[in-house]
């Protein structure tokens, strides 16, 4: 076996409609494959009971926390090395692959710690009963302690999607999927000798099913693209790579973090009105998830297709990969909110039988996802903008629809309730991020103006140092 990485800008050539298809399409497998873990995992938990279905509805904002760094980190590292693989320059491509990785168990380090400190007080703090406080922090100190499982992977994966490879992440996604399904089946309700854990036993599925999904990544990352470097890192040179991945990184992990805690806003608006009403929110997220997937994979692909043709300067390319897509997810969207509208008593009927929880359920499905329309061409945008290396400007507007949407999803909340509530979440969506979409062609036009072909590598963070050469002979 070859002992130089594979890794060519393969996203630079060829037609871009099926560029991005061979790119979407896997990672739409892939993502599904995780929605269905995810939802067969609540059909498990709603088994044992309405309280603790609501529990792991109360985790979800916490939970996303977490992923939301993690995406975050995988995003600013998916955008560097696809530009570093669009200049040619494989030393880099390595070297940024590899440290990335590095960042990811240090924040793993710091988010377990935070989380197993101040467990009982955060779920406090977002209105969740007493009596609710022991079956969550029964599920949340495992997932927590088993957190490096979680994110490194999701790391990986986005280094491995850098390359132009879709399939293998989807392949990674969907053993860990698979696996988790017959772990909580086994440990949830203790069958074939286990023993019944219930919430416990689904958190420790979820560990052990994404360990599988780390090994398997770093596998891939070293036999078949060499991405990885075992030498330990200088110091300076760690710190160099660390301030480009942030640069992109670190807006995206602040953006999400704080669209999560705002998310975690409306579970304790929710709260406000009945247990039950949390419950249906998390159903009605993840029903929502399975068309959202379908966008999500073609923003996925967004951010190496563009990062390798910034790297060459085709902006002809971006330009048309932004403008197909935004034009798919319209149509998707607006085709995705008539079934969901349409099915939504058969779904709610899947996850309760409790008529408290139903009707709530079908609300939400008949509701929210009117917005769906414009948000995908919206998230779209957001994935152009940080695979052009334009992290601020995504942020900016990701969390002024968020706040947007808090803001109005608080009035409905007074006016008319949970229906009220709703409502508001819709037309928060409608206004930013159509102002988004037009913000997002305006950056792309600009850029072409000023594009400069290979840029040095400057560090956008001040107390980071750059990656350009110093005079003297060693960097370290």
């Amino acid at each position: 076996m070859s002992h130089e990485p594979n890794n060519t800008a393969a996203l630079t050539t060829g037609p871009v409609g099926w560029t991005l298809l061979k790119m979407a399409v896997p990672m739409l497998g892939g993502f599904v494959s995780m929605i269905i873990f995810n939802a067969i995992d609540t059909y498990f938990v709603s088994e044992l009971g309405t309280d603790p279905l609501t529990a792991i509805g109360f985790t979800v904002p916490v939970i996303m926390v977490v992923f939301s760094v993690a995406f975050g980190m995988g995003m600013g590292a998916a955008a560097v090395v696809s530009r570093a693989i669009g200049e040619g320059d494989q030393d880099r491509v390595r070297r940024l692959a590899t440290h990335g990785l590095i960042l990811a168990v240090v924040a793993v380090g710091f988010f377990c710690f935070l989380g197993l400190t101040f467990l009982e007080p955060i779920f406090r703090l977002i209105n969740a009963d007493e009596r609710l406080i022991p079956l969550i922090a029964q599920y949340m100190r495992i997932w927590l302690v088993g957190m490096v499982f979680v994110v490194v992977p999701i790391v990986g994966n986005s280094v491995i999607r850098a390359t132009g490879d879709t399939v293998l992440p989807a392949v990674i996604m969907l053993v860990g999927a698979s696996a988790n399904v017959l772990l909580d089946w086994l440990l949830i309700f203790g069958h074939w000798g286990f023993p019944r854990m219930e919430l416990a036993g689904a958190a420790l599925a979820t560990v052990i099913a994404r360990a599988v999904t780390l090994v398997l990544s770093v596998v891939i990352l070293h036999y078949r693209y060499r991405l990885l470097e075992w030498a330990i890192p200088g110091l300076r040179t760690l710190l160099r790579s660390w301030g480009r991945i942030l640069s992109i990184g670190l807006p995206a992990c602040a953006t999400n973090v704080t669209v999560t805690i705002l998310f975690g806003t409306l579970t304790w608006l929710a709260a406000t009105i009945s247990g039950e009403t949390v419950a249906a929110i998390n159903v009605g997220r993840l029903a929502v998830h399975f068309p959202d997937m379908v966008v999500m994979a073609v923003a996925a692909s967004l951010v190496p297709f563009v990062g390798q043709n910034l790297g060459q300067g085709r902006f002809d390319r971006i330009r048309a990969g932004l403008r197909g897509t935004q034009i798919f997810a319209l149509i998707w969207g607006g085709a995705s909110y008539g079934v969901l509208a349409l099915a939504a008593w058969p779904l709610a009927r899947i996850f309760s039988n409790d008529d408290t929880v139903l009707g709530p359920i079908v609300q939400f499905l008949r509701i929210v996802p009117i917005g769906m329309a414009v948000i995908g061409p919206a998230i779209l945008t957001g994935s152009m903008l940080n695979g052009l290396h334009k992290p601020l400007w995504s942020s900016a507007l990701r969390i002024i629809h968020v706040l947007t949407m808090v803001a109005l999803a608080c009035a409905g909340r007074v006016l008319w309730g949970y229906v009220g509530m709703l409502v508001g979440i819709v037309i928060a969506d409608v206004i930013v991020a159509s102002v988004g979409v037009a913000c997002g062609w305006w950056i792309v036009a600009r850029e072409a103006r000023l594009f400069v072909p290979k840029e040095e590598m400057e560090s956008p963070l001040p107390f980071l140092p750059s990656e350009k050469p110093e005079t003297t002979a060693s960097w370290d």
